[in-house]
């Protein structure tokens, strides 16, 4: 079994998720290209995860595919569909590992890389794939046990004989995003030498959003607090939700929300001291470079918390946790509107402390 894949030298890893989603398989990804160093990783994966690749040192290339079984994917022709497969045949790879979260089927990537003549697949799967896949796990989550994301992936290559030399996520900050940032922080008075603390209240998903004027109450507590400089960054789709609480705080915080790529946003969340957001990619981000880390933690799963770096978790236990839904079913998102800004506060500071 391990020597087929040993001998693969070209290998398409399927993750048709978001960002964060990437970020948390590429320990696993790390593992089978180290396997075999001649090795070349092509990612498959969503528009929204893509331009997370060029971050990504163990990738080799990129392939889009808007998913037609993933819940942010449009209807579209099937065949569509069977023209993609057959575009994908003509990469010729050896292998294929399909990773996915336990609330997923993998059989759709399976047969789609079946349809692309890939002759290994690998993935977990709950039922019986017959010829499918040639190589799988059955799923012990979330029945037996449920791990985090991360660890999921890397037991799902050890079947093949995949290790890691780290199992830290990878994303590599680019010195001209370093010092883009910089000049953005320089303008907003912020010092090469200065703590100051970076603030992302955006999430994809509604029931992951930490309310506005829970922000705005937990900003102005810390202005009274710690005096530090406080920078809010965002996409621009989320300069209204910025604005907002930059209105209601009343007091003097920077936005750099608009104003950053991907590249620049993991630059500043390299620099920045202690970084507070919700569950959402840029929690990953800070995890992979290393920054300490307040996320405020929607109970939506159990298998995101940040990875291997400083962190407060802060959430509401609630009876109707591990839902998987993007909007709370409940009407109330208790799960982040019950902590206090006075949490946010005291886990802020606990992670200034040396």
């Amino acid at each position: 079994m391990s020597a087929d894949w040993d001998n693969a030298r070209r290998i398409l890893c399927v993750r048709l998720d978001s960002l964060g989603d990437v970020l948390m398989c590429t320990p696993a990804i790390r593992a089978l290209r180290e396997r075999r160093r001649s090795r070349a990783i092509t990612l498959l994966t969503s528009p929204t995860a893509a331009p997370a690749a060029p971050f990504v040192p163990e990738l080799e290339g990129v392939i889009t595919y808007e998913a037609p079984w993933m819940k942010t994917s449009q209807a579209h022709d099937p065949q569509a569909d069977l023209d993609f497969a057959a575009a994908l045949a003509e990469q010729r790879f050896d292998a294929a590992v399909i990773f996915n979260s336990y609330s997923q089927s993998p059989l759709p990537a399976a047969l789609l890389c079946y349809l692309a003549r890939i002759p290994l697949r690998l993935a977990y799967c709950h039922e019986n794939p017959y010829q499918l896949l040639t190589h799988w796990l059955p799923d012990p989550e979330p029945d037996k046990v449920i791990r985090h994301e991360v660890r999921r992936q890397l037991d799902l290559v050890a079947h093949v004989r995949c290790k890691p030399s780290s199992t830290r996520m990878s994303f590599t900050v680019r010195e001209p995003d370093l010092d883009t940032v910089r000049a953005h922080l320089d303008r907003l008075g912020v010092g090469p030498e200065q703590r100051w603390i970076l603030l992302h209240p955006g999430a994809s998903a509604a029931s992951r959003r930490y309310p506005p004027e829970q922000w705005a109450q937990a900003i102005r507590e810390l202005d009274e607090r710690i005096k530090l400089p406080m920078v809010l960054t965002g996409g621009p789709h989320e300069q209204p939700l910025v604005d907002e609480i930059r209105e209601q705080c009343g007091v003097a915080v920077h936005s750099l929300a608009g104003l950053l790529s991907l590249g620049e946003l993991g630059a500043a969340l390299k620099l920045a001291t202690v970084v507070v957001c919700n569950n959402t990619g840029p929690a990953h981000i800070a995890a992979a470079v290393g920054t300490p880390l307040v996320d405020l933690y929607a109970m939506t799963n159990p298998q995101h918390t940040p990875w291997q770096v400083r962190n407060r978790l802060l959430y509401h236990d609630v009876p109707c946790r591990f839902c998987m839904k993007s909007v709370c079913p409940q009407g109330h998102n208790e799960c982040l509107s019950k902590i206090a800004p006075a949490q946010v506060v005291e886990a802020v500071c606990s992670l200034l402390e040396p």
